[in-house]
């Protein structure tokens, strides 16, 4: 088929693109950018719509931005997502919040590493099923050019283009778009790059410590200003991809993980690669419960109570086992010790990571 074959927040700096001016919040270097693909407020624009469009499904129910929407800070607020065909999925919807900069795509792939690439997945894929349009090419392209607006949109994105409406051009205006979804204007980022020392409350900036201490051992994988380790930008020299362990599973006492999902395992068949998904940004992420791939943890209290305990023990059932003593687990994952003083302090921290501004945006929002 042929898509297998394709396969302002915050106190602002301005970098200038050819034809496109990023607003950068401050300690945000320019995302890496396809040169097939250069930036445009008409490609972000057009984008935005195909992103909340549901002509993009096969059945016209779905969009995107069903799966990923601002008020869950770019997910769906599902333990398991569900596609357009009522299929649900054996993992969560991943925020797409500053995706422009991760350095790899999706929970457990070493290989989709271009959001146009990406924009196959979903609009193609039949395993699973998500917006379900294999084999509607040419019915989605009829609808889009039936569309009062969509032809002059395109034509304004892609003058290049003698038939500006095509497979290609979707792909690259939706990827153009989540590039623009760049979130630093938390209270974290007010005190950290903005340097107002009343952004953040004590308990926050206590927590904070705790987050970036050793005892921890958060920071490791959630670094940087992206709280993540798998980042790209026009500043890095080499691609750093990294997967972990977190020791979520141990079904048979060997490491095994569950046979729905074994993260990047799936892929590799290597056995160090058992269980071993991507760290998730911590950006928003009071917004995007539930946790984990799979959405098996409820609550932010129960992530920390699974990170404290070295890794979640299950104590019955098909996925019963000891995560703290899987021999895959990462080497960060090691347990720790809270007071009840210092648990707030670090739930008030995750708490300071959300962007209001930028999840209320109009320039983010459902533009029908």
């Amino acid at each position: 088929m042929l898509w297998l074959l394709l396969a302002c927040n915050g106190p602002a700096k301005e970098s200038v693109d050819p034809g496109y001016t990023w607003k950068l919040p401050e300690g945000f270097p320019t995302p890496v950018v396809p040169d097939d693909n250069p930036m445009s407020d008409e490609k972000v624009e057009l984008g935005r719509y195909l992103f909340y469009d549901v002509r993009l499904s096969g059945n016209q129910t779905q969009s995107c931005g069903s799966c990923h929407q601002p008020q869950y800070g770019f997910t769906d607020g599902k333990a398991h997502a569900e596609g357009s065909t009522g299929q649900i999925h054996r993992r969560s919807s991943m925020s797409v919040v500053n995706v422009g900069y991760f350095s790899g795509l999706t929970w457990a792939s070493n290989v989709v590493k271009t959001l146009e690439a990406q924009a196959l997945l979903p609009l193609f894929g039949e395993t699973p099923v998500e917006l379900g349009m294999a084999g509607l090419e040419e019915e989605l392209f009829v609808r889009l050019r039936a569309d009062a607006d969509y032809p002059g949109m395109f034509a304004a994105a892609f003058p290049e283009e003698e038939d500006p409406i095509n497979l290609d051009t979707i792909t690259k205006a939706i990827g153009s778009f989540e590039r623009s979804l760049i979130s630093g204007g938390s209270p974290y980022d007010q005190l950290q790059y903005g340097g107002d020392p009343s952004a953040m409350t004590a308990e926050a900036r206590r927590g904070m410590a705790l987050f970036f201490s050793e005892d921890l051992e958060c920071f490791h994988c959630h670094q940087g200003f992206a709280f993540t380790d798998s980042v790209q930008s026009e500043s890095t020299t080499f691609e750093e991809l990294l997967f972990h362990n977190t020791g979520l599973y141990n079904v048979d006492g060997a490491g095994a993980y569950p046979e729905i999902d074994q993260g990047l395992y799936d892929l590799t068949q290597e056995p160090s690669d058992m269980g071993r998904f991507r760290a998730p940004s911590l950006r928003n992420i009071a917004k995007t419960a539930p946790y984990m791939h799979d959405g098996s943890i409820a609550t932010l209290d129960e992530v920390l109570d699974h990170y404290a305990a070295g890794g979640r023990t299950i104590l019955e059932g098909e996925n019963a086992g000891v995560g703290s003593s899987n021999p895959y687990k990462s080497e960060f994952v090691t347990g720790f010790t809270l007071t009840a003083e210092q648990r707030t302090d670090l739930l008030a921290f995750l708490n300071a990571l959300t962007d209001e501004e930028f999840l209320t945006s109009p320039e983010v929002q459902d533009p029908f």
